[in-house]
């Protein structure tokens, strides 16, 4: 590691990947330049690590990266120390979240997760091949759902979730249930083994998102880049806090944003 000592975690649909397409491709010059600076590039996602494995081998990224909106943290191997990948869960597993779930179904909540989807359905949701879709189902400790219930119904549905130690949070395309963790938690973990692997440089983090589960990890990072979309008006960061706005969403704005961040540091 001898670029800038920046770590960028990223969230993927609708901000580093196009929330329609999942097209990725406008943010090549942004990427090539990370690549050559050797900055790591964390994907943060609410996707899966089957998912983001096939993603990461696409971009050739081989940095490590964070499934399921924090659920859990990927080292690929030999990255920190030698060794073997290195895989760590930060919350509740998934079948102990659909037990809860059920109960609440019985009690009159209405609601469609992905346990209760085929893989047809969920490309249907989401314009995933089935193969993509069978991916995005294989979870460890998150269920993302449809809501079919009133705003009403909502409120005391997340109420009973809190009540059994879990969170409900919204995404782009769905709502996620989960533990009581968060992208903010995985990134505080991996800037961790950063600091400690090398801790002679000052690791300045900035992670990048576009609706209110990225919340929590922008007002933990350095810097915050909200990116552009139809959630970005309900992320709410502290006072003071220091953050970019893109002027376009997804790739577009993400290389835009990444290259002037790039280019500051250089100025410096």
């Amino acid at each position: 590691m001898f670029g800038p000592a920046l770590i960028l975690f990223s969230d993927l649909d609708g901000t580093l990947l196009d929330h329609d397409t999942y097209d990725w491709s406008p943010a090549q010059p942004a990427l090539k330049q990370l690549a050559a600076l050797e900055v790591p590039l964390v994907l943060t996602s609410s996707k899966t690590r089957g998912e983001m494995e096939a993603l990461r081998r696409a971009m050739g990224n081989h940095h490590p990266f964070i499934v399921e909106n924090g659920a859990a943290t990927v080292i690929p191997k030999d990255y920190f120390e030698a060794g073997p990948e290195q895989v760590t869960c930060l919350g509740a597993g998934r079948v102990d979240i659909l037990t809860h779930l059920r109960r609440l179904r019985g009690q009159g909540f209405r609601f469609t997760g992905f346990a209760d989807m085929t893989d047809a359905d969920v490309a249907n949701h989401t314009g995933l091949d089935l193969n993509g879709a069978g991916k995005a189902r294989d979870r460890v400790a998150t269920e993302p759902l449809l809501w079919q219930g009133s705003e009403a119904d909502l409120a005391a549905f997340r109420l009973a979730l809190e009540a059994a130690g879990l969170q409900l949070l919204a995404g782009g395309r769905f709502l996620h249930v989960m533990g009581q963790f968060d992208k903010a938690d995985a990134m505080a973990q991996l800037t961790q083994r950063y600091r400690t692997r090398w801790p002679g440089r000052s690791w300045q983090t900035v992670a990048l998102g576009d609706s209110p589960n990225d919340q929590a990890m922008l007002a933990g990072a350095d810097l915050a880049v909200v990116m552009a979309g139809p959630g970005a008006n309900r992320i709410e960061l502290p006072p003071g806090h220091r953050v970019i706005r893109s002027q376009q969403p997804g790739p577009l704005g993400w290389n835009q944003c990444v290259l002037d961040i790039l280019q500051s540091y250089d100025d410096h």
